[in-house]
């Protein structure tokens, strides 16, 4: 199994990186989705004309995902009121997509409640995506470690099921 890891985002002008729109959403986010939808795309259809999706995982994930409201922390002195309209990190509910690798095509696993606040339906925590990939990749969390720390020791999660093929 392969794994492609492609890491998009931080800049020396932004602190947060560049997917981190605590301030214009809107624009950052439509402009950070810009530049990856082409290139994500193609790797996808190259990836499947070659014949290695099946055996390629490509993950497309952050670590956590963005509040529904508006974020509610001071303005900053050299902050406009149109740098206020950003959204605070989010861990309640938050999106990622698979594909490849054994995931199942056109699959949808869970859903938040109508504001998008709390997951409602098929709720999985992080440690089940990690489980699910390490398990496409043939990977055993159990033997794996940081120096000095048995890797996922407390939660080790559980494979997402209904995603895989």
């Amino acid at each position: 199994m392969r794994f492609v890891q492609i890491y998009h985002g931080g800049s020396a002008d932004n602190d947060n990186g560049e997917w981190d729109s605590h301030n214009r959403l809107k624009d950052n986010q439509a402009k950070r989705c810009g530049e990856v939808d082409v290139p994500i795309s193609g790797l996808l259809q190259d990836l499947k004309r070659r014949g290695m999706l099946e055996r390629t995982l490509v993950v497309f994930m952050t670590e956590f995902g963005r509040s529904p409201n508006v974020d509610l922390r001071t303005k900053g002195p050299n902050e406009t009121e149109d740098d206020r309209n950003g959204r605070d990190h989010h861990i309640y509910g938050f999106s990622a997509w698979m594909a490849g690798g054994g995931v199942k095509t056109g699959v949808v696993c869970g859903k938040t409640d109508e504001l998008g606040f709390h997951a409602v339906e098929d709720r999985h925590y992080i440690t089940d995506i990690h489980a699910t990939v390490l398990r496409q990749l043939g990977l055993d969390p159990k033997t794996m470690e940081v120096p000095g720390r048995r890797r996922l020791d407390i939660e080790m999660g559980s494979p997402i099921q209904s995603i895989l093929g």
